[in-house]
């Protein structure tokens, strides 16, 4: 990622220097934001992080998502800390939920949070919950809005995106063979799915579950996403 200041280089899909899909700088009313977001990843995350994994040490049992004693608690201050100076839910671009900022701007935030493994989840823009955020805002119900994409927005829980199976090759989703069938008001599900990323966090609460709903529709229409709570 170049500094947002630096000479870019022209589009492969355009030579004409005076496109202004050619400008990949970061505007300047981003510039103060991410300055911002440098000043307290070196301030607050860096220092916190290097007292939360000094803590790991003292985590008890095997479950590896468990926290240890006081590693929450960092956390949340350092989140409460990010709420306050206002850096919070940056990849959003509609400004009712989000930052508002345009994909390019964030890139440049974006890749400032991915040199400290804990930033993004300080500011709440950790994968996959950014991801499932957005499909929850653009295509939620009312109803899912309240129960699901509120407190994700607080970042009061986490979530997990579930499409990868054990014996398909899902990555591609028209391979996925994980089906629902709508049985009275009920969806029933059959299948089986691993590498669900944040599944196993003591705060993550739902799941979007990939599934099959129309088998026998055009290859790229099948495909159904359900909301799993996970208990």
């Amino acid at each position: 990622m170049n500094e947002p200041g630096a000479p870019i280089a022209l589009s492969m899909f355009s030579t004409d220097p005076s496109d202004p899909l050619n400008d990949l700088r970061m505007s300047e009313r981003s510039r103060p934001l991410y300055e911002h977001v440098k000043r307290f990843i070196a301030a607050t995350v860096n220092p916190m992080a290097e007292k939360y994994e000094g803590l790991s040490a003292n985590r008890t049992g095997e479950d590896r998502w468990t926290y240890a004693p006081g590693q929450l608690e960092l956390l949340d201050a350092a989140k409460a800390q990010a709420k306050k100076e206002g850096l919070w839910n940056f990849f959003l671009p509609d400004a009712q939920t989000g930052e508002g900022l345009s994909n390019l701007d964030y890139a440049y935030i974006a890749a400032e949070l991915g040199k400290s493994p804990m930033a993004s989840e300080c500011m709440n823009c950790s994968a996959p919950d950014t991801g499932n955020m957005e499909v929850l805002e653009r295509v939620g119900t009312p109803e899912q809005k309240a129960q699901w994409l509120k407190p994700l927005l607080a970042g009061e829980i986490r979530s997990a995106y579930a499409m990868t199976e054990v014996h398909h090759a899902s990555s591609d989703a028209r391979n996925i063979a994980t089906s629902a069938r709508l049985e009275g008001n009920e969806w029933v599900i059959n299948g089986e799915k691993h590498y669900i990323s944040g599944a196993g966090s003591p705060r993550c609460k739902i799941l979007i579950t990939m599934v099959r709903t129309s088998p026998n529709a055009p290859p790229h229409k099948q495909q159904s996403m359900i909301l799993v709570p996970k208990d």
